[in-house]
């Protein structure tokens, strides 16, 4: 039981940084990005073919492919996004537009892999690495990974560096007020512009770091992102897409509630496993129909 409760703990925190970034980007420039799906994806490939080419640890590269997905979404707004908003497109337009960047970042993820394969001789199309993660510590005949260990501690270091920039630096205090009056904060003289393209790098980057850790929890192919959008989706709305520290809450709670319910009713039911994606969409459901502001909205209220 123990080993379930670690895991759930490191799949809920990796959930909560995947989430976090959703809801950046919807925030700042009202984009619900469906291009978070391949960006988790590539920050799980890098971080596995960088140990590839190395053999270190897994654990030195996740900073380098979270930057390297960051320089995508920069990429991603500069030549797409920030037109689109300059020529007031609506959410939906916005939506579907990241929907087809996904299918190109799909695309040259999987050009990636066949290279890797017909140069190097490399089968990577699935990649599995858990069992090469460290043993930190052993608790009652259970072993206590790195991973079940780093996740929670990056979750909650994210957690903290967000609420002070956003709260206690320039920059995030422009941030907020361009995501609130972006009119009135260009007659102000900030940067909007600036502003979303840091959106989208930092959104980009929580989105490749949370795919990075993945690599050490579990195996997956080129379609892990696609695979786990429905829980980031479920974990942005049900913390409230109007605030970032929400999203990062929201995703511990499905994710949490996803693996753990999982467990229990499968234990009494063993069928019902394969069904587990039912608990964060009627958590999703749930919170649209009864409380579409979620957990930040209830802290709000208050």
């Amino acid at each position: 039981m123990l080993a379930i409760i670690l895991t759930s703990i490191a799949y809920a925190s990796i959930l909560a940084i995947g989430c976090a970034a959703i809801t950046l980007l919807y925030t700042s420039t009202r984009v619900f990005s469906f291009a978070h799906a391949s960006m988790v994806s590539w920050g799980f490939y890098l971080t596995y073919i960088f140990y590839k080419l190395s053999q270190l640890s897994p654990y030195l590269f996740m900073p380098f492919a979270a930057l390297i997905v960051g320089i995508y979404g920069i990429i991603i707004y500069v030549l797409i996004i920030r037109g689109l908003i300059r020529a007031k497109a609506s959410e939906i337009t916005l939506m579907m537009v990241t929907l087809g960047v996904d299918f190109i970042l799909f695309a040259f993820l999987n050009i990636l892999i066949d290279y890797f394969y017909y140069n190097f001789k490399w089968d990577i199309k699935n990649v599995n690495i858990v069992l090469r993660d460290l043993t930190v510590a052993t608790i009652v005949n259970t072993s206590v990974k790195a991973v079940h260990i780093i996740a929670p501690v990056t979750a909650l270091l994210l957690l903290l560096l967000m609420h002070v920039f956003l709260t206690k630096t320039s920059i995030g205090i422009a941030m907020r007020a361009s995501i609130e009056n972006p009119t009135l904060s260009s007659i102000l003289g900030i940067n909007v512009d600036m502003v979303y393209m840091l959106a989208w790098f930092i959104g980009s980057m929580f989105a490749g770091l949370s795919g990075s850790l993945l690599t050490m929890l579990m195996q997956g192919s080129s379609t892990i992102g696609s695979d786990l959008i429905v829980m980031y989706f479920a974990g942005s709305v049900v913390g409230g897409l109007q605030s970032i520290l929400g999203g990062l809450f929201g995703g511990l709670l499905v994710g949490l509630s996803e693996r753990l319910l999982s467990y229990y009713l499968s234990s009494i039911f063993p069928w019902i496993y394969a069904y587990r994606f039912v608990i964060p969409l009627a958590m999703l459901v749930a919170t649209l129909l009864l409380y579409p502001r979620g957990l930040a909205g209830l802290v709000e209220r208050r």
